[in-house]
C-alpha cells in the first residue's frame, strides 16, 4: 500500500506540473487575396525582401541600387523569419532567385515584444488594394530580446508578408500571423519561433481571403 501511496503522489505531482505549464496557444492567421489574381500564386520566380517602414512604402522603398536588400537596424533577427518565408514559399512551388530575375516579391515585416499576459496590440489593417497596416518599423527588436520572463509575461510575434509583383509592384497576396508564447518556451526562440508561424501563415495557401483562422501548434 505504502508503494502504491507513493506512486499516486508522483503521478499526481506530474499532472501538476503539466498543468502549470502553459500550452503555446494558436497562431491566429489573416490572408487577403484578389480573385483575379490567384493563378499567379505558389509558382513561378519570387525574391524574399524586408518590406520597407510603414510610412514609408514608395516604390524602390528599402532597396540599394545594387539590387540588394537594405539591411535595417535588426536585420540579423528579420532574415531568420525571411528564411523560413522563403522555404515555405519554395514548398509551394516557388523559385527564389536575384531580384532582377523574379517575376514577384515576398516583403517580410516582422514585430517581437514581451507584453504582459493578455495584452495585445491594435489590429493590423492588411488587405490587397488597401493600405498593408505596420508592424511597428517592419523590423525585429533584435537578438538581445531578454527572454526570461515570468509566468505573467509572454512572447507576442506578428509576421506580415505581402507578395506583390516585381514590375508593377501590385499586391497579389498579402497576409499576417500572431502567435503568443511563454518566454521560456523553446518556440519563443527565433529559429522554433519563425518556422512555427512561417508554416502557420502559408498553411494551406492561399487561403480564404479576409478570413482570420487559428492554426493549432504542437508543443
Amino acid at each position: 500500500m505504502n508503494r502504491l501511496f507513493k506512486l499516486a503522489l508522483a503521478t499526481a505531482a506530474t499532472a501538476s506540473l503539466a498543468a502549470c505549464a502553459t500550452a503555446p496557444g494558436p497562431v491566429e492567421v489573416t490572408r487577403f487575396h484578389a480573385p483575379a489574381v490567384l493563378d499567379q500564386l505558389g509558382s513561378g520566380t519570387i525574391f524574399i525582401d524586408s518590406a520597407p517602414a510603414y510610412g514609408n512604402e514608395v516604390p524602390g522603398a528599402g532597396w540599394n541600387d545594387d539590387g540588394l536588400s537594405a539591411q535595417p537596424a535588426g536585420a540579423l533577427e528579420l532574415s531568420v523569419y525571411k528564411a523560413a518565408v522563403a522555404e515555405e514559399l519554395r514548398r509551394l512551388g516557388y523559385r527564389e532567385v536575384a531580384r532582377g530575375e523574379a517575376g514577384q516579391v515576398a516583403e517580410v515585416r516582422l514585430d517581437r515584444q514581451i507584453l504582459a499576459r493578455g495584452q495585445r496590440r491594435g489590429p493590423v489593417s492588411v488587405g490587397v488594394g488597401g493600405g498593408t497596416g505596420g508592424y511597428g518599423s517592419g523590423v525585429g527588436v533584435g537578438l538581445g530580446l531578454n527572454l526570461g520572463g515570468g509566468s505573467d509575461e509572454e512572447v507576442l510575434t506578428q509576421l506580415g508578408v505581402t507578395i506583390r509583383d516585381r514590375t508593377g509592384g501590385q499586391p497579389l497576396w498579402e497576409g499576417r500571423a500572431e502567435f503568443a508564447v511563454d518566454p521560456d518556451s523553446p518556440l519563443a526562440q527565433a529559429n522554433a519561433n519563425a518556422a512555427t508561424v512561417a508554416n502557420a501563415l502559408f498553411r494551406e495557401f492561399p487561403g480564404e481571403s479576409g478570413e482570420t483562422v487559428e492554426v493549432k501548434v504542437n508543443r
